[in-house]
């Protein structure tokens, strides 16, 4: 697995697509200060309205604020509103 993800990430490269997400890969997109997308998740670890922690396959994305929801959730993305003060990543050790 670690092989493809090097070859595919070495195509992206050489395809001057670096800054493009591989398949699979969870992405990430904040809009403003009161929307966030998350594609490729791994599900929700923890929601309260100030905060929310998503699964991701590399570790967690934690978005904190006021007022926070889930508004949309499907297999391959999930949309949070409120007010969006912070959104960060902690990675899991390998």
């Amino acid at each position: 697995m670690k092989k493809e993800r090097n070859i595919l990430q070495w195509l992206a490269e050489g395809a001057d697509l670096a800054g493009e997400p591989l398949p699979g890969q969870s992405l990430v997109e904040i809009s403003g200060d009161c929307r966030v997308l998350i594609e490729n998740h791994a599900g929700v670890i923890e929601y309260s309205r100030e905060r929310i922690g998503v699964g991701v396959k590399f570790g967690q994305v934690t978005i904190c604020g006021c007022g926070l929801e889930l508004c949309r959730m499907t297999r391959e993305q999930l949309i949070i509103r409120g007010r969006i003060d912070a959104v960060s990543l902690t990675r899991r050790r390998s």
